[in-house]
């Protein structure tokens, strides 16, 4: 398994006491479902973005390192991309 960092936007429209269960269905279930692990999960908080997505000022950022098989990440971008929940993500590798 490789060592990722994946940094997710979700709309502000989750209110904050449901921040924990969106990040729980978007990011922990689909990455231990494909038989990989979550080593730490940080919510960032509300933060202002800096130009508009999907006519969104703000954004509430988690940042994510998990280990995952290479194969196995398509299947969680798939699963960011179409959730309408998210605004944006970026997952990368991190070097051993």
């Amino acid at each position: 398994m490789r060592r990722y960092e994946l940094v997710t936007i979700i709309t502000p429209q989750v209110p904050d006491e449901e921040l924990s269960d969106a990040v729980e269905r978007l990011i922990r279930r689909p990455v231990e479902s494909q038989g990989g692990v979550c080593e730490e999960i940080n919510q960032w908080g509300r933060r202002r973005l800096a130009y508009p997505i999907q006519r969104h000022q703000e954004g509430n950022y988690v940042h994510t390192q998990l280990q995952l098989e290479p194969a196995q990440t398509r299947e969680l971008e798939r699963t960011l991309r179409i959730s309408e929940e998210v605004l944006r993500h970026l997952l990368v590798r991190l070097d051993a």
